[in-house]
């Protein structure tokens, strides 16, 4: 279905902000099920869920098209297979074992840096990209202003600031490799692909990655264990929240509103995740909500439409 320039804008920021809510409200579901799971298994039952459910949404296999100028079918693979490594094996999992070394507000923080490496990594590997624009000193000024806002946020509950150089080394790490993923993303993007469809096989290969680290990661194999946690509801709704809405539904639509927006522009957004996460914390998780809170809020947001 072709729409116009007005309709993709619409649907894009739709995407966009179901996007954002989503993955702001992951924190609640993952804290809630890291009471019976390891961090490794909630990674990999989240994306085997998400990739099922794909499945069911678009039971069609992904047809790849090397003709018409498009790049080969090695290549579409390449990419898809890039973006699953990148997106899910590899970001997803500095960011849990990140969390067993660091604190929380710490790896919040530095995972907030991911748009200003994603606009550089668009610059320097997509040169010939309409997304590729230099730095500009508002969407700098607009970075440090978010930047702050974040800090806040992260920090509003904690007495002291505490450095934790492994942990925060390898959020660090997982912000540039989100931006590796921004740039697999426009590429896969560009081929046009059924959105489900595409994210599906990008979990796929996400998942072919992940099968020796869960092996390797203590999964629980103790029958008696696994059939309480298994059959307890409110961690099942969470898998389904997580597998679903957080990873099916989300992923399917960044890539759409990257599409119809733009990557980098996009991106910006990334920014309001922790505001998202303050918010649903106080709602579900009866987590203070500080004054300091507020007024990072607001910074954040100031930073972000300075930024855009």
């Amino acid at each position: 279905m072709q729409y116009k320039t007005s309709q993709r804008t619409v649907i894009g920021y739709l995407c966009l902000t179901f996007s954002i809510i989503s993955w702001g409200c992951t924190f609640i579901s993952t804290k809630i099920l890291l009471h019976a799971f390891n961090p490794i298994e909630i990674l990999f039952l989240r994306f085997l869920t998400a990739y099922a459910g794909l499945w069911l949404l678009a039971p069609r296999p992904l047809k790849l098209d090397g003709s018409n100028g498009k790049p080969s079918r090695i290549k579409q693979e390449l990419y898809c297979a890039g973006a699953g490594f990148f997106a899910v094996t590899l970001y997803q999992f500095l960011e849990n074992i990140a969390l067993t070394y660091s604190q929380a507000s710490n790896v919040s923080l530095i995972a907030s840096t991911a748009p200003i490496f994603t606009a550089a990594a668009i610059r320097l590997f997509l040169k010939n990209s309409p997304q590729a624009k230099p730095l500009s000193l508002r969407f700098i000024l607009g970075f440090i202003c978010a930047m702050a806002g974040i800090a806040l946020i992260s920090f509003s509950g904690a007495t002291e600031l505490k450095l934790n150089p492994l942990g925060d080394f390898l959020a660090f790490v997982g912000a540039v490799v989100w931006a590796g993923y921004s740039v697999l993303i426009v590429k896969v993007n560009d081929l046009n692909l059924p959105p489900l469809e595409s994210t599906r096989r990008i979990f796929f290969y996400a998942l072919v990655t992940l099968v020796p680290v869960a092996l390797f990661s203590g999964i629980e194999t103790d029958s008696t264990i696994n059939a309480a946690r298994f059959s307890n509801p409110v961690y099942i709704g969470h898998f389904l929240f997580l597998g679903i809405g957080a990873s099916a539904l989300t992923y399917s639509a960044w890539a759409l509103a990257g599409k119809y927006l733009g990557i980098v522009k996009i991106s910006l957004f990334i920014y309001v995740i922790p505001v998202i996460t303050v918010i649903a914390a106080a709602v579900f998780l009866n987590e203070r909500f500080t004054l300091m809170s507020v007024i990072g809020t607001l910074l954040t947001i100031l930073g972000l439409f300075v930024s855009g």
